[in-house]
């Protein structure tokens, strides 16, 4: 069963409308013990860094996130600010974040050589893997990803980064290290290759 984590930031209704579609066993989960029941979990977010963070330890879930994701090794797919709050720490504030993978969420900034970079960056753009993995198998990546965010995710070792996207600079799009996933767009607003990637990590 794939546990949908709400704590308040996240489009959780989307995601379980897909699983539920793909008929896949998902819930949305609220409490430590739905947290630990969960073999899978996904970790939504959108807004602010802080406010997601702030809303996370409210819930009552970080520890057993902690629990099973840490210690159990269930797999676990951060979407947008869930994935940022897997990282160390976000120039958008000052709350740490969950610090599972070594990387700091940063903001875009412009390149001398660009000479614009309107921002939140919005809407459809492409995603490339730098290696093969399962979370991307099997996909049509032609038509890309829908992103929204002004924030991206850089990562202190190279071997985290499982996909990169450019605007303005290249940025990891995607990371994962062991159990641990996380994708900046929004496969839930993705159509087809959306719908693909989160039937992908239902099979993880």
């Amino acid at each position: 069963m794939i546990g949908i984590v709400d704590y308040g930031s996240g489009n959780v209704r989307a995601i379980w409308n897909i699983y539920h579609a793909l008929d896949v066993p998902c819930a949305v989960v609220r409490t430590p013990a739905e947290v630990r029941a969960a073999e899978r979990l996904v970790l939504p977010g959108v807004g602010a860094f802080d406010h997601a963070v702030a809303e996370l330890e409210r819930s009552g879930v970080r520890a057993a996130l902690d629990e099973r994701v840490l210690g159990d090794r269930v797999p676990l797919l951060g979407i947008c600010v869930g994935m940022q709050l897997l990282g160390r720490a976000s120039e958008e504030g000052v709350r740490p974040g969950l610090g599972w993978i070594d990387a700091e969420v940063r903001r875009f900034r412009r390149p001398e050589e660009v000479a614009r970079l309107d921002l939140p960056h919005m809407g459809w753009n492409d995603v490339a893997p730098t290696r093969e993995h399962p979370l991307f198998q099997d996909l049509d990546l032609a038509s890309g990803y829908y992103f929204l965010h002004s924030y991206f995710v850089a990562c202190a070792r190279e071997e985290d980064v499982l996909a990169r996207t450019t605007y303005g600079v290249p940025f990891a799009c995607a990371v994962h290290q062991g159990n641990i996933h996380g994708v900046q767009f929004h496969p839930e607003k993705s159509h087809e290759a959306g719908i693909g990637l989160l039937r992908n990590f239902a099979r993880l």
